[in-house]
Parts: structure tokens; sequence; C-alpha cells
């Protein structure tokens, strides 16, 4: 039985990274809404309390009864958590006379506190709320202050392991967070940090070949690392029982196609690849709105996968590379569905398949790892993200196959040139982007009058912000004269530098 850690979400918008924080400490952990704590389950060995948008005292605000848990399973409460049990109990929580937002040092320590263990005054942490605890209850006495926060952490009497922070020891500017999560997770919970990509691969592996026994199952890839992931651990359980579909709708990267069927290929996948490019181009023809253009190839999309997986006539499940957030994503705090995930665009009902997803677990980082286990080429496994609908969401205007070969030259000498510079993996995500625009150029004796290129690379942790990459000016040099020279119709390079917010990282 794999013991776990819940962490019951209040709605705070680092709840996601609380359960990263747990999982970089090789301890598996579920992040469930605050009401649905799982009673039943005996492999839970600690519940974590997130943070929240409301306060204790307001009428609305998300409410559990703490005695249902305290006493029973260690506890620890972050920021609204820790008010929460302070305010259930007799204590009180008000609201600050100014609020406190980002970093400040611990000023008092209580080197005695389990929790605390390691952490010495002086330490940073970081702070997020507009509340405060003003009094605690007879229940608890407090073990850490800063200067502006007297009750900054609190512990139970009478050796309960109930403990309460009122900073955020997830986020990475708390220096001391780690260290706080690691006495809690490992010393206090007792957790044996046997969750590893090769304790996943071997469960879960074990799991599909019970789930899925002799059934057909089909695959959608799209070249990305979820996909590919999920494809090669399926293909370890079942083997010739998966069978892949590869949609090419035309505007994929220059060769894309090409390379990744044989990177399929080499990895031993069944896969299906489908040129349907001219079909998508047909489609397209004359859009140029961004939403019609995404419609437009997501419903292709879907047509084109039906009508190949319908010829399996004995496929009885539908693989699909869902991740952990995702499944988060889907669903609100009080349980209800907001949005669905499916990576191969909502396939329709008619086709009366049962869903596998066996990455639902993973992060990100995560799924990365069991791609490295699995011994998935590295080229794949760090692929930058790209959108669904490719090329076309890059071209300004509307989609000709003239055009989208000129990006893909483009595009393909930006990319390789990162490579070649040593570059790619300090960036999260790069391209080329075809602006509908044209300008005046000398190439040699002769005025040119031809279309520009803008180029687009950013850094982020999660695509939620993200700045402009400060590119060397001798890359970008070298980038911008070979486009020139060798890219047909194009005379002019421009660099993206705009950050996001307030800008999104693709241009459409």
């Amino acid at each position: 039985m794999q013991e776990k850690i819940i962490i019951l979400d209040f709605g705070s918008q680092t709840t996601q990274l609380i359960g990263r924080r747990v999982r970089e400490l090789n301890t598996y952990c579920e992040i469930v809404p605050y009401n649905k704590f799982p009673y039943d389950d005996p492999s839970v060995i600690g519940v974590i309390l997130s943070g929240s948008p409301f306060s204790v005292y307001d009428d609305k605000s998300f409410k559990i009864d703490v005695n249902t848990l305290r006493g029973k399973y260690p506890v620890l409460g972050i920021c609204y958590g820790a008010q929460l049990m302070a305010w259930e109990t007799g204590g009180n929580v008000e609201g600050a006379p100014s609020r406190e937002y980002g970093r400040a040092r611990l000023a008092k320590v209580d080197s005695s506190s389990p929790l605390l263990k390691g952490i010495e005054p002086g330490a940073q942490v970081w702070m997020s709320h507009g509340d405060t605890i003003t009094a605690l209850p007879d229940l608890f006495h407090i073990v850490a202050s800063t200067e502006d926060v007297p009750i900054a952490a609190y512990q139970a009497n009478d050796g309960e392991k109930t403990w309460g922070v009122q900073f955020h020891p997830e986020v990475y500017h708390s220096e001391c967070g780690m260290q706080l999560l690691r006495n809690f997770v490992v010393d206090i919970c007792g957790s044996h940090c046997d969750w590893s990509a090769a304790s996943f691969i071997e469960s879960t592996v074990k799991e599909l070949r019970e789930q899925l026994g002799d059934d057909r199952v089909i695959l959608g890839l799209s070249g990305g690392v979820d996909s590919s992931v999920a494809a090669v651990l399926l293909n370890k359980a079942i083997g010739k029982n998966l069978t892949c579909i590869f949609v090419d709708h035309g505007m994929l990267r220059k060769d894309e196609f090409k390379n990744v069927m044989r990177d399929y290929e080499c990895l031993g996948l069944n896969v299906i690849g489908v040129d349907a490019s001219a079909e998508f181009f047909a489609q397209l023809a004359g859009v140029t709105d961004p939403e019609k253009k995404r419609k437009i190839i997501g419903k292709g999309f879907i047509d084109v996968f039906d009508r190949e997986a319908s010829k399996i006539t004995d496929a009885k499940w539908l693989a699909q590379g869902t991740i952990y957030p995702d499944c988060i994503e889907s669903l609100s705090i009080t349980g209800t569905t907001i949005k669905s995930h499916h990576n191969v665009g909502g396939l329709p009902e008619k086709m009366n398949l049962k869903l596998c997803e066996p990455l639902r677990l993973l992060f990100k980082d995560e799924v990365r790892a069991v791609g490295r286990e699995l011994g998935i080429p590295e080229h794949l496994i760090g692929r930058h993200p790209f959108p669904g609908p490719g090329l076309a969401v890059r071209i300004l205007g509307d989609i000709t196959p003239e055009k989208v070969a000129v990006l893909q030259e483009a595009d393909h000498i930006f990319i390789q040139g990162l490579r070649d510079w040593g570059l790619y993996d300090k960036v999260w995500q790069a391209g080329a982007i075809l602006l509908p625009v044209q300008s005046v150029g000398v190439m040699g004796d002769e005025r040119t009058y031809e279309r520009a290129v803008a180029l687009r690379a950013v850094t982020s942790t999660d695509a939620m912000t993200a700045d402009w990459a400060h590119l060397p000016y001798d890359f970008m040099a070298s980038v911008s004269n070979e486009i020139i020279n060798k890219v047909r119709g194009v005379n002019r390079v421009c660099y993206d530098i705009s950050s996001k917010p307030p800008a999104t990282i693709e241009w459409e």
C-alpha cells in the first residue's frame, strides 16, 4: 500500500506547489477538495491544510471540522489552514492593520519544536496574508515569530502532532521551507520516502496489466512529452495490444512528422502515421480569425482520429497523456467539474471507449523523470511545449502551404541555433512567428519587399508567467543573418521582448 500525504485544497494558488514540494521529498501525496477527505483510506500518514483567498470569519469561506483530523493524523496548517485551526478551536483571527506580502525573517524560533528542527532565527520566509492570528486557544502555544507577526508558527500542547504556520514554506523564497516540510513529512509523519520514478513505473505497469488485461488500447500521439511517455509506459505493460495514432495536420515543425515517427519506431511502438495535411489546408483556406483556426484544427483532428480509430474494431480503451495538474484544474474545490481536459480534443461519445490515463498522478517534472527512467531519448523528454494547432497559431492571418514552408525553415534555423549554442535547455519555449506585413529591404543591388519574421523565446517555470529570454547578441545576429540569407521571402527578423503578462507566450 502506497503511503500518502493528503493536501486539503481551500483554494490557494500555491496548493499545487505544496504537492510539488512533498513529491520532491520522494513522498506520494494527493490534492483533494477541502471537503473530500478520504477518512476510510488507511494509507494516509499526514494532512496539510492549504491557504485560501478567503478569510476564516467570512460566511462564505470554506470550513471543515478540524477535530475530525486533529489527534488522528499529523496536521500542518499553512496560512489560512493555520488560521482555520486556531479559529475553530477558540482563537482569534483578525484583519491585519496592514497586509503582509513578501519576504520576512523569523525573529524567534523554538528549537525544541520538531517542526522547526534545523531552522534558526533570521531565516527568510514568505508571507502572503491580509489576516493574522491575534490570540491562540489554550490548546496551542507559539513556536516562531517575526518582527511583525507574533504568531508566525504554533503547535499543539500535550504531544498532539498539530502545527500551524502563517507563512508559506512551499514558496521558493522561504529559505527554510523545504527543511520545515521535510521535518513534517519525514520526521513527524514518518514517510519512508519510497515514491520515485522507478517505483511509479513498477506499480503502474502492474496496475495497467490488471486493468486492461488482453484488451486493445488506442492512444493519440502528439509528439509531445506527455503522450510519448504514456505510450512507452503502456507499451511496457501491454505491448502489441497498444495502437498509437499520430496525425500530421500539416503545421508541425520542419520534418517533425518524419523524425517523430522514426523516434517512435526506435522505441518499439506500434504507430499509425496519418498525413492529413491536404485535408486541413483545404478547411483553413481563407480563415484568419485565431479562434476559428483553432476550432477547425480541433474538429479536423477529431474527425481524422475517429476515422482511423474506427478501423480498429476490437479496441475497448482510449489512452491519453493527462497529467496531475489537468486533473486538479478539472475540479473546483467543491468537486464540480469546471472544464475537462482531453489531449485529443474531446473525442466523440460514439466511440464508446473506456478512458485510461496512466500519468494522471504525475506533475510535469515527474513525467520527464519517468520518461528518462523508461529510456526515452532526451531530445523527446526535454522538448519545449508546442501548441496543438502547431504553426497555424504562429502565422498571423490566413494559412497556406507556402507560408507554412517559409515559417518551418525560419523556425528550424532558430531552434537548431539554440541547440548548437547550448541555449535550448535554458529556454522554456521558443519559436518563430510569420507576420502579416512586408517591408522594404536591399539584397545585392536590388530592393526587396518581403516578409518579416518575429522570434520569441521565454523563460518560465509553469507558463503562467514568463519573461523574454535575454539571448546573447552574437547568437541573435547569427540567427537573423542565417534566416535572411537562407529563407526565401524573408528580409527582416525581429525579436519579441514582451513578458507575460501583459502579452501571452503565443501570438494567437
